[in-house]
């Protein structure tokens, strides 16, 4: 009888023995796949496999939490139930640390499945998974729900350190491309003083961010004439300052050869249209001065109204069209055109000048800045441009919400 026991007592320590060996060879396996970065599928694939053939475990859900929520990313086995539905579940495991049974349970959709296996790390749940049709029992029963739990915690690890790497990488693309987008607007953005007869320039511009959308330009076309553009595209990035680095390049080009402002704006607006299919636009506000004739031609294309002062008084310049890249044909087009007094002052910035975060909006809008232009017109560029932003720190109180820019030209 002392026999058979002892026999007896051999072929369980054998048979546990072989298990372990086979839990062993699995995890190595599944750790052998991690290590080769193999795909998620296939990893999914690997976990069900040793549940079925291995363990027999024969209905199987594993949920992993993103955003709040539980997404079911692996099942088999019995009748399917809805995403919210297993999502649900958690509401009534969420006090659970370790493997339960979930034998008679009161929600009608856990008390389908044998048991219930959580994935913490740090007190924060990851995943949980969800067991039926399982029948092993006894001795053997906490070996298995322990070497499924371990086995399920390698793979979410796995998982989890797969999106880390992925966001990782796009943290770096991002950064690369904001570092990329940052040396094209500082070749964009001419922050050197210019020295022109006739004609005195300040410059100011504060991104809101490492890298904007706004772009400001001002060159000679003549002996007579020069042209100055502000503008603004949407979006921000690489993406952006490369459409702006076309942009200026077309301007240039364009500016060149063509005599009318009407004309370089239409063709503005196609070149805009082919590059981004109507997917970016551009406001941008173009004007050309001769010095000659004292005639300022301009164009303002969606954006916000430069303002011209001459002996006390302030002219927000509208005249122009729509914004260019939102329609294959410009839907109407008028050039302004007006003489120009000796000692006017014109006035650009982009609309990051009147958007602020600040809860008295009344504070400041297009009437208020013609009245500190009214006010203030005599004033050289540099020192108007300067008076201008600590009058709004003082009167406003509140963070601007998108890039300033200001170019400002005293015309002798």
């Amino acid at each position: 009888m002392q026999n058979n026991n002892d026999s007896s007592g051999e072929d369980e320590l054998i048979r546990l023995l072989l298990k372990r060996q086979s839990e062993l060879n699995s995890l190595l396996e599944v750790t052998r796949a991690i290590n080769k970065n193999t795909p998620t599928p296939t990893l999914i694939q690997m976990l069900e496999v040793i549940l079925k053939n291995y363990l027999q475990v024969g209905k199987f859900r594993f949920l992993i939490e993103k955003d709040g929520a539980y997404n079911c990313i692996s099942k088999y086995g019995g009748d399917m139930e809805t995403a919210a539905t297993l999502n649900q579940t958690w509401s009534h495991l969420n006090k659970l640390r370790s493997p339960a049974d979930l034998t008679g349970h009161a929600d009608n959709t856990l008390s389908r499945y044998n048991y219930f296996i959580p994935i913490y790390h740090k007190n924060k749940a990851l995943a949980f998974a969800l067991i039926g049709d399982f029948n092993t029992s006894g001795d053997m029963l906490n070996n298995d729900l322990n070497f499924i739990q371990t086995l399920i915690n390698v793979i979410v690890v796995a998982l989890e350190n797969k999106k880390l790497f992925r966001e990782r990488l796009q943290a770096e693309r991002f950064q690369r491309e904001m570092e990329l987008a940052v040396e094209v607007q500082n070749m964009l953005i001419p922050l050197r003083e210019h020295k022109e007869e006739g004609v005195e320039i300040g410059a100011k511009y504060l991104p809101h961010q490492d890298i904007g959308g706004d772009y400001f330009d001002f060159f000679r076309l003549n002996e007579n004439e020069f042209l100055w553009c502000i503008a603004d595209v949407s979006g921000k990035g690489i993406s952006a300052a490369l459409l702006m680095a076309n942009f200026q390049a077309s301007l240039h080009g364009l500016a060149a050869i063509e005599d009318e402002l009407t004309t370089v704006v239409e063709r503005l607006n196609k070149i805009v249209i082919d590059n981004t299919k109507g997917e970016r636009f551009i406001t941008l506000f173009l004007a050309k001065y001769n010095e000659k004739t004292r005639k300022l031609n301009y164009i303002n294309a969606g954006h916000n109204p430069s303002i011209l002062y001459s002996e006390g008084e302030a002219v927000p310049l509208k005249l122009g069209t729509t914004m260019i890249g939102a329609f294959e044909e410009l839907p109407f087009l008028n050039e302004g055109e007006i003489d120009v007094e000796p000692g006017s002052l014109i006035v650009n910035y982009t609309d990051g000048l009147m958007d602020y975060d600040a809860q008295n909006i009344k504070a400041w809008d297009e009437d208020k800045l013609l009245e500190f232009v009214s006010h203030n017109g005599e004033q050289s560029p540099d020192s108007f441009n300067e008076a201008l932003m600590n009058y709004i720190n003082q009167v406003v109180k509140g963070k601007p919400i998108d890039d300033i820019t200001l170019l400002t030209l005293r015309i002798s």
